[in-house]
């Protein structure tokens, strides 16, 4: 076996006995459910985001280690129910993805990345899916999903031609925003500001921008130019104009 994945397989099986160890010993691991560690998965999840648009790869490495432990921890609880195990779960997503490669693993041609897509969303689907959007979870953070939904139903040609005419969808929707605050509709003007970021999303995806790291970026462009306004006011902030703030605004945007 190759060393460096007999050492793999060592530190793995090191993992599955100290969870073992904490779940009989630890009173704080003897409590967890389901339940209770899910939004904690969903924590560290987004704490893997964070180092990886970071390009932190000492930090990338640690949180694969942290969200490795939960999915560790799940298979346990698992094992206690008898539902599944670990090696049931890995035993499936093995067959999973040998089902679904039939370009490597039989005899399928898919001469692109395009075509791999293709046929994943064609073999999900004689799984016994009803819809191609099944799959798209319902937690997903909105700005995500709606990339999703729409990289999924290009896989069965419900895409616009090019990037034009994407934008002329933005145009659209952002007259009929427009249109609905003049009418000071309050329902229509949600609906419209909906259907706007809609297609501004289908726009990112086009120009093959990723919308959510997109606005992370934003978001942390303002919360730096915010403190820079908050240590460099002379005085307290709702003490200071509008215009006051945006002076010092202006001069974080040039450093």
């Amino acid at each position: 076996m190759n060393p460096k994945r007999e050492k793999t397989l060592e530190a793995f099986s090191k993992l599955l006995d100290i969870m073992d160890d904490l779940r009989a010993k630890c009173p704080w691991d003897m409590k967890q459910t389901f339940e209770s560690l899910s939004l904690l998965t969903i924590e560290e999840v987004y704490e893997l985001n964070d180092a990886i648009i970071e390009k932190d790869y000492k930090n990338i490495s640690e949180e694969i280690g942290d969200l490795l432990l939960h999915m560790v921890f799940y298979a346990k609880l698992g094992e206690e129910i008898q539902a599944f195990d670990m090696a049931s779960s890995l035993e499936a997503i093995n067959k999973k993805l040998i089902d679904r490669h039939p370009h490597i693993y039989g005899d399928v041609i898919a001469e692109d990345e395009a075509a791999v897509k293709r046929n994943w969303e064609k073999l999900k689907m004689k799984e016994g899916r009803s819809s191609i959007l099944e799959g798209v979870p319902k937690s997903l953070s909105s700005i995500v999903k709606a990339y999703r939904i729409q990289e999924k139903v290009k896989q069965v040609g419900f895409e616009w031609e090019n990037i034009d005419q994407v934008w002329e969808k933005v145009e659209e929707e952002r007259a009929e925003l427009l249109q609905a605050v003049q009418e000071r509709d309050q329902a229509h003007i949600e609906e419209e500001f909906g259907d706007l970021l809609f297609a501004l999303i289908n726009y990112a995806r086009f120009a093959k921008i990723d919308p959510e790291a997109a606005l992370q970026k934003t978001n942390r462009k303002f919360i730096q130019r915010f403190k820079y306004i908050e240590t460099h006011a002379e005085k307290s902030l709702d003490e200071m104009s509008l215009e006051e703030m945006d002076v010092l605004w202006n001069r974080a945007k040039t450093l």
